[in-house]
C-alpha cells in the first residue's frame, strides 16, 4: 500500500486544490493495481481544513503537534500501521501531477526526491523575484533540492533511520540526510515536479515561503 501524508495547519483555502490533484494521482495509481490511502494530518487547525478533507473523502488525523516535523512523523506512523510499503509526502498548498505516485515507484529506489515549480505567482511579487528564483533553481535530473512537498521513501528505509524528526523546520532535509548517511539509494528527479504556492507567509518557519521572502 502507498501511504500519502499531507500535513496541514489552517490550509482550508488551498487544501481543496491539493486534494483534487491528489485524487487524479490516486486514480491513476489504482488503475495500475496499486492500493493507496491518503491522510491529511490536521495540526492545530482552527479553520475549515477538516471540512475540506471530509468533502474529498480522505482520512484525517487531528494532532496538537505544533510542528510540521511532528505532524509528518505522526502521519507516517499511522500509514505504516495501515501497512504502507511506500510513503509519499506532499504539502497542503501544493498540487501533484497525475503520474506522481507511479513515477515515484518507477524510480525503483529507496528514496525519491522531486522538484517543485510555481505556476501561479502572487500578483504582488515582483518579476525580479521570479527571475532570481528561476536562476537559482535546478529543475533537472540529478538536482540536489529537498522538498517535503515532493518526497517519497520506502517504509523499510524510513524506519531504518527513525523517520521524520519532530522539528519545526527542515524535517525533510534531516530525513534525507539521515538516509544518505545510512547508504540509502536515492534518486533525484524532475520527472514529476509538484506545483506549489508562491506565498511568503510560511506555515513552517524557514520553509519555502520564507525562502522566497528572503530572496
Amino acid at each position: 500500500m502507498i501511504g500519502v501524508v499531507i500535513p496541514a495547519h489552517n490550509e482550508a483555502r488551498r487544501l481543496g486544490r491539493c486534494l483534487k490533484a491528489m485524487a487524479a494521482a490516486v486514480a491513476m495509481a489504482r488503475q495500475a493495481g496499486q492500493q493507496v490511502e491518503v491522510l491529511v494530518v490536521l495540526d492545530r487547525c482552527t479553520d475549515g481544513s477538516a471540512r475540506v478533507a471530509a468533502r474529498h473523502g480522505v482520512q484525517t488525523l487531528a494532532v496538537d503537534a505544533g510542528s510540521v516535523g511532528m505532524a509528518r512523523r505522526l502521519g507516517a506512523a499511522l500509514m505504516l500501521e495501515h501497512g504502507a510499503h511506500w510513503l509519499a509526502c506532499t504539502d497542503a498548498d501544493s498540487q501533484v501531477p497525475a503520474h506522481w505516485l507511479l513515477s515515484q515507484l518507477a524510480c525503483t529506489a529507496e528514496v525519491v526526491c522531486g522538484t517543485v515549480h510555481i505556476t501561479c505567482w502572487q500578483p504582488w511579487q515582483p518579476a525580479a523575484l521570479r527571475k532570481l528564483y528561476l536562476a537559482r533553481y535546478e529543475a533537472r535530473e540529478g538536482h540536489r533540492h529537498i522538498h517535503g512537498a515532493n518526497l517519497g521513501v520506502c517504509a523499510r528505509a524510513y524506519e531504518r533511520v527513525g523517520g521524520f524528526q519532530p522539528l519545526m523546520a527542515h524535517e525533510d532535509v534531516q530525513l534525507v540526510h539521515d538516509l544518505e548517511a545510512d547508504g540509502a539509494q536515492i534518486v533525484w528527479t524532475a520527472r514529476h515536479s509538484v506545483a506549489t504556492s508562491s506565498r511568503c507567509d510560511s506555515r513552517a518557519p524557514e520553509g519555502f515561503g520564507d525562502y522566497l521572502a528572503n530572496l
